[in-house]
């Protein structure tokens, strides 16, 4: 067993060894429909450990409302408003959870509208709530459980009407404040000294942050600067709080968290400007056609907008306008990043990959039972196939049996908790992955023209198979290139077509992907135009990435699973042959199999039995039958497989 397994074992099991706490297990982005009634938010949040939980309508302008586990579930603030905390009632937050929390008919959080919740737990370097009274006299200290010096601190009086949100940032970026409430620029000063256990407040302004009798509430958030303790390892970054100048270029500056984030609050300190809150739930796409950055603002009681502000990648994120409110030139930008999870390897194959042959609601589309990342779709007996798809690049798809650009379907959705695609789809089936460590990975990229590149990655292990496309253009260079171990570094295979490898040292440079990057070379159709990559690897009983030679009758491929698998796919590499795919959804059985094939738009066939079940992996036959896709005696396969 790996260290790397060693320590997620322990961690499982409660044990020490360095291990640290998942992002998932202290920040979540919840997406959730109101009911007018009650429900309850299953987010994987242990909110008896403390915590907040910012709550807004997307589709109507209300406000903000946020709710902590110092103060009580029927408490609340309101942002944008300067108003002292409100008296909810027994119908707002009804219950802190040890995976989430409860909620009753009020018409903040529960009314018939679409819902963000994002949840903050208690934990030493990532969050911290705490709450005060003022004592009108010298500066006031009070003491906090971050174990580091906080990034940023959120200050409000709780129990005084017309007071500001006060937002002080680490020294470092800005001596000055700014208000959460209002567009201005930092340009106060009511928080003094902040260190790595108090926070002093100044008596400047004391309603602001410590008149007599007062009642205030902090929120602590950490810096991470390589002394994270999260992860399996127990040393990973997973939230920083930083700035950078603008420079009044579409061209913008770009950010290296050291890890690609999935929220963002972001604010031009130096101008007037909207606090923007970004995340991965409700659309944050990379370039493209599609919907681009979906925002609400901390200030404002909008409903959400799309608007082209920032793409994220795999080591943090690039500004995309030459918009003064976000990239004014010379002017300070501050932020917060919280780093995409998880961070420790799956264990379930059921947790990461499903399938669903689609015959239901159409308004609920379909589903997988997790977050979705990336899916596959298309009609399992007509010829409408291979809508490849990522949350990424949001409603943007590709089709994987052709070379043509990317382009839009208002059906792909993604802001959404359990799957991706919905409306009228009947007929269809679904296969979707989520992201995560060692599994599978997703990254966009565009291209230099030159050659021996390496572009970075977050599988967090070498990737044993890679599906390369250009999105912005088809043939001649539009094709699906696709590197796995069971060939030589040197070759490629084309997703979209039955061809053999081919060799060419422009395409990888000759070089398989390692645990960090991929490279790529000069050959334009992998460093000329935009790109996605989907990068697939070899999990212990979740996923197999392998290779073996076909024997003519019957062979077992040992995936070292323990209940079969439910998704096979097959190519033959020395010549001619399908990318073929069977599922458990469809069957895979001691008989004849559905197939169908991924670089093709022909309806499934069952004329030959193929692929049996087999507990540890899967079965290849032939049985005499001219197909040569899978087994025939003396050439060359390979395979993905997943539990």
């Amino acid at each position: 067993m790996s260290n790397r397994n060693i320590l997620q074992a322990l961690q499982s099991a409660g044990g020490a060894g360095g291990a640290g706490l998942d992002v998932d297990e202290v920040f979540s982005t919840f997406l959730y429909e109101g009911n007018g009634g009650t429900q309850t938010i299953t987010n994987g949040i242990d909110l008896t450990e403390g915590g907040l939980v910012w709550n807004k309508a997307r589709d109507v302008g209300t406000y903000h409302a946020l709710t902590d586990t110092e103060r009580g579930g029927q408490y609340t603030l309101y942002s944008p408003t300067t108003d002292a905390q409100v008296d909810r009632g027994n119908d707002f937050i009804t219950s802190f959870n040890s995976n989430g929390y409860s909620i009753g008919a009020d018409g903040l959080i529960n009314d018939t509208n679409s819902y963000v919740s994002w949840t903050f737990r208690k934990a030493p370097k990532f969050f911290d709530v705490v709450t005060y009274t003022g004592n009108g006299s010298g500066n006031q200290t009070f003491n906090h459980s971050l174990g580091c010096v906080p990034g940023m601190v959120i200050i409000k009086n709780t129990s005084r009407s017309g007071q500001d949100w006060w937002v002080w940032v680490n020294d470092s970026i800005t001596a000055n404040e700014g208000r959460l409430n209002d567009t201005g620029d930092f340009g106060y000063n009511v928080i003094g000294t902040v260190t790595d256990t108090t926070v002093q407040t100044l008596n400047q302004n004391q309603f602001a942050t410590n008149y007599s009798g007062d009642s205030y509430v902090a929120y602590l958030f950490a810096h991470n600067n390589n002394d994270g303790e999260f992860g399996p390892d127990g040393d990973a970054d997973i939230i920083k709080c930083g700035s950078f100048t603008g420079n009044g270029s579409s061209t913008g500056p770009v950010v290296d968290l050291g890890f690609e984030p999935q929220w963002l609050l972001v604010k031009n300190a130096s101008a007037s400007s909207h606090w923007y809150i970004l995340d991965v739930m409700r659309g944050w796409d990379v370039g493209g056609s599609g919907t681009g950055t979906i925002n609400l603002r901390a200030n404002a009681e909008f409903v959400e907008q799309a608007m082209g502000l920032i793409d994220p990648n795999s080591t943090g994120f690039q500004v995309k306008t030459s918009g003064s409110f976000i990239n004014g030139s010379g002017n300070t930008i501050i932020y917060m990043a919280i780093r995409r999870g998880s961070l420790n390897v799956p264990d379930d194959a059921t947790k990461v990959f499903g399938l669903q042959n689609y015959s239901g609601t159409p308004s609920t589309g379909p589903q997988t039972g997790f977050v979705t990342d990336f899916s596959l779709l298309g009609q399992v007996t007509g010829g409408d196939k291979w809508y490849a798809g990522s949350r990424l690049t949001g409603i943007n798809y590709m089709k994987a049996n052709t070379a043509a650009a990317e382009t839009t379907n208002q059906y792909q959705v993604w802001d959404r908790m359990d799957g991706a695609w919905t409306s009228a789809i009947n007929g269809y089936m679904l296969w979707g992955w989520k992201r995560a460590p060692g599994y599978f990975d997703v990254v966009t990229y565009t291209g230099n023209g030159g050659g021996n590149r390496n572009i970075t990655h977050n599988l967090g292990s070498a990737p044993g198979m890679l599906w390369l496309k250009r999105r912005d253009g088809s043939s001649p260079y539009g094709d699906w290139y696709v590197q796995h171990t069971g060939i030589a570094a040197s070759n490629y295979l084309k997703l979209n077509e039955n061809s053999a490898k081919t060799t060419s040292p422009d395409a990888w440079n000759s070089t398989y992907a390692s645990a960090d990057v991929f490279r790529v070379g000069s050959d334009n159709n992998v460093n000329t135009y935009e790109y996605i990559v989907y990068l697939f690897g070899t999990v212990a009983g979740v996923s197999k990435v392998g290779s073996y030679t076909g024997n003519g009758s019957s062979q077992n491929i040992d995936c070292g699973f323990s209940n079969g698998a439910r998704f096979v796919l097959i190519k033959r590499t020395d010549g001619a042959g399908n990318w073929c795919l069977f599922d458990t959804a469809r069957g895979i059985v001691s008989g004849n199999d559905f197939l169908l094939r991924l670089n093709n738009a022909d309806a499934q066939s069952s004329d030959y039995d193929q692929v049996d079940p087999l507990s540890s992996g899967f079965t290849v036959v032939r049985n005499g039958q001219a197909e040569i896709d899978v087994n025939y005696s003396g050439l060359e396969y390979i395979f993905y497989a997943i539990a």
